[in-house]
Order: structure tokens, then sequence, then C-alpha cells
């Protein structure tokens, strides 16, 4: 279906140009299908939550990435805005409001940024630094809109949560970061490149050997290893404080909540320490043929 579509499109302006300026055909086109592989891929996949009893697992966070660094700022924004609404209401059996007023504005702001950022200069580098900046900021966005609407406003989290809200929607911007951060790096080149040969009649000569270069393997490195050095010196230190402190806390309310804290901090700390461990050594890794 995509190689169709974007087949439809080759007598327009190519993606690559100094403007990227694309027809608004496509532009719709694209965002549709975003934002229905963005709902279908979160649907199937986000099963996994938060020791907090809430934030999806989201390695479908992919999707949108993709379609940003290809098609824009608009079609990134977009596609991820109204996918991740199609897909939490379809998860709830109705049009979901928390969604509506916490992953809906962060996702558009997020995606959008992300194509912007790519559209000024694509390359692998830009890429690995896109991914950082916009999954903390639209990650920040989600979480503390959430938070607050379910603390605040429709009064569904604990009583203890409202005076370390704050701290909570730290928690899950930690949560997010950690477990979108893999699946953005690693999987995102290889995606684009696997979608690049369709884009052959819309994409510059340049956009086409920016895609063959090697992902720079330093780069991603330092961006998971630093993240897994917080992750890991978080969870010991859950682990070695005094349980009394912790669970007394509005941040780790109760023993389970610990527990899970626990095991997030210092599994996707050592997760992400293994993947850039992994992506440091291997010889030529991301590169194509």
């Amino acid at each position: 279906m995509l190689l169709n579509l974007v087949a439809l499109q080759v007598q327009f302006p190519v993606i690559g140009t100094s403007a990227r300026t694309q027809p608004k055909s496509l532009t719709v086109a694209m965002s549709a299908m975003c934002a229905v592989l963005y709902a279908m891929g979160s649907y199937l996949t986000a099963y996994l939550v938060s020791p907090w009893g809430s934030g999806q697992f989201r390695p479908a966070v992919v999707i949108p990435a993709v379609f940003a660094s290809l098609f824009g700022p608009v079609v990134g924004g977009l596609g991820a805005a109204v996918g991740t609404l199609i897909a939490d209401s379809i998860a709830h059996g109705q049009i979901y409001v928390r969604s509506l007023v916490s992953a809906v504005p962060g996702n558009f702001v997020g995606f959008f940024l992300f194509g912007w950022l790519m559209k000024r200069r694509f390359g692998w580098a830009n890429y690995v630094k896109t991914s950082q900046i916009t999954l903390i900021l639209s990650n920040g966005m989600v979480a503390f809109l959430y938070v607050y609407y379910r603390t605040f406003v429709d009064a569904s989290y604990p009583v203890a949560f409202r005076d370390g809200w704050i701290y909570v929607s730290l928690g899950l911007v930690a949560w997010w970061y950690v477990t979108m951060l893999p699946f953005v790096l690693v999987l995102g080149p290889v995606l684009i490149r696997a979608v690049a040969p369709a884009l052959s009649g819309l994409a510059s000569q340049e956009l086409s050997l920016k895609l063959k270069e090697e992902v720079p393997r330093k780069s991603l490195f330092v961006a998971m290893i630093l993240p897994s050095m917080v992750m890991l010196a978080i969870g010991v230190t859950l682990v070695t404080a005094n349980p009394s402190l912790l669970v007394s806390s509005s941040f780790a309310s109760n023993t389970v909540i610990l527990t899970g804290m626990q095991v997030m901090f210092l599994g996707s700390g050592l997760i992400l320490l293994v993947l850039s461990v992994l992506t440091l050594r291997l010889a030529q890794p991301l590169k194509t043929t």
C-alpha cells in the first residue's frame, strides 16, 4: 500500500530538497497511513505498564519517527497524535479523554519537532540527537499532563500521589524514554532504509546518499550508555535505601510499586548497557551493503 501511494507521487517535488516541499495529497495520505500503522502497532504491543499502573510500553513509537523523518513535521505530528488516540480509544471502548488531553498534544508536538529537525538537516548523527531531544520533550508533556489530570481532575490516582505527582510524572518520563529509545535508535534507521527504495522518485540524490551512510556507532553508544548509567544509579539507590522511608513516600507508596520501580530502573539500565556495548563492538552496525 505504501509503495503504491508513493509511486503515484513521482511527478511532485522531491524529498530532500532545500524546501522539502510536498503535495497536500501526499501529506494527507502519509499522515493517515502513519496514524493507522501507529494505532495498530500500539494496540498490538502496548500491554506492559509502568510500576505506577499506567504508561504503556510502546515500541511502535518508531513508526511516527520513520514517517516524520521521511515526510516531515506535519505527517509525523498528525500521524502520532491521531494514531495514539485511536489506539487508546479502541482499547477503552470509547474516546479516551485522558489520551486526548495528554498523549495527543504530547505526541503531536514531539513528532512535529522530530520532523522539523530532520527536515532542516537529514543525517544519521542528527537522527540520533533528534530522537533523544524529542522523546524527552514528548514524553515529558504526556507524563505531566496525564498525571496531573488523573491526580487533580478525575481523581483516579491514589491520594498518596497528590504530594508527589511531579515525581510520579518524572518516573513515567524515565519509563517511556528508556523503553522507547532503543527501538527508535536501532529499528528506525533499518525501517527508513527499507522504505527508501519506494521513494526513488521522491528522494533527492543527496538524501539517497545520506541513507547509505553508516549510523555513527559512537553517537549510538553515548545515546544509550548515559541513560543506562542514570537508570542503574537510581535502581541501586532504590535497592539500598531504607525501605520504610521509600514506602512512606508518595513516589513509592507501597511495596508493590517500590519493587516495580527497582525492577524497572535496574532492568532498563542493564538492557541499555548491553545494547550500548553491543553497538560499539559490532564491526559494521546498521550499514547497508
